[in-house]
C-alpha cells in the first residue's frame, strides 16, 4: 500500500515529581520484579504483548542474546499479574548513564481496557526513578524515556502523557513496506 506513514513519538520525564499516578484498577493486580533473568519469560512477554503491535526487532534473537541483554546492570522486568496470570509487563533499561528507558511496555490483549496499563506505568516510572537503589554503581537518574508509534496500541501515547511524560521529539517516516503484525502465535492464527 502506497503512502503508509509511521509516526514515532519520543517522550521523557525529567523529574520524578512530574509523575501523575493512575488510580488503582478495579481488578486487583500484583506487580512483581522478575529478579532472575529469564530469556524464556521475556521472550514470552515480548511476543504475547507485542505480537499484535508490530514488535519484531527481537524475534530473531537467540536464547544467548536474550540472556546477555537481561544480564546487563540496570535491566529489569516488572510483571503485572491478575490472579497469578501474567497481564503485562514493563522492561526498564538503565544502560545510558543517568537515563532509564522503558524499553518495552504493554498488556496482553485480554487485559486491555481495565485500567491496568495506567497502574503498571505508574509503578514502572517509580521503579525507573529508583533504579540505582537496586543497582549500586549506577548514577542517579536524571531522565526516564519511552517511545511509541502509530503502530502501537491506541491507548499508549495517551497513557504516557497522562502519567506526566512529555513529547520531546516526533518523527514521521514512510513505511518501507505495508506493516504486518507478527502475531503472538507464529505460524498459526489465534482463535
Amino acid at each position: 500500500m502506497c503512502g503508509v506513514e509511521i509516526t514515532t513519538w519520543y517522550l521523557e520525564q525529567d523529574d520524578p515529581a512530574l509523575l501523575r499516578p493512575a488510580g488503582q484498577p478495579a481488578t486487583p493486580v500484583t506487580i512483581t520484579r522478575a529478579e532472575l533473568p529469564s530469556p524464556e519469560l521475556n521472550r514470552y512477554l515480548y511476543t504475547a504483548v507485542g505480537g499484535d503491535w508490530f514488535w519484531s526487532d527481537r524475534l530473531p534473537w537467540t536464547w544467548q542474546q536474550w540472556q546477555d541483554f537481561l544480564d546487563r546492570p540496570g535491566v529489569e522486568t516488572w510483571v503485572a499479574s491478575v490472579r497469578g496470570t501474567p497481564a503485562g509487563y514493563a522492561e526498564l533499561d538503565g544502560h545510558s548513564p543517568g537515563e532509564v528507558d522503558i524499553a518495552y511496555f504493554g498488556l496482553l490483549p485480554c487485559f486491555a481496557g481495565q485500567g491496568i496499563g495506567g497502574h503498571l506505568l505508574t509503578v514502572a516510572l517509580r521503579h525507573a526513578w529508583t533504579l540505582p537503589e537496586r543497582h549500586p554503581g549506577l548514577p542517579p537518574v536524571r531522565r526516564v524515556t519511552v517511545n511509541t508509534c502509530s503502530l502501537d496500541g491506541p491507548a499508549a501515547l495517551a497513557n504516557y502523557q497522562a502519567r506526566g511524560m512529555r513529547i520531546h521529539r516526533t518523527e514521521t517516516k514512510p513505511a518501507a513496506t505495508q506493516p504486518q503484525t507478527p502475531g503472538p502465535w507464529p505460524g498459526a492464527e489465534r482463535p
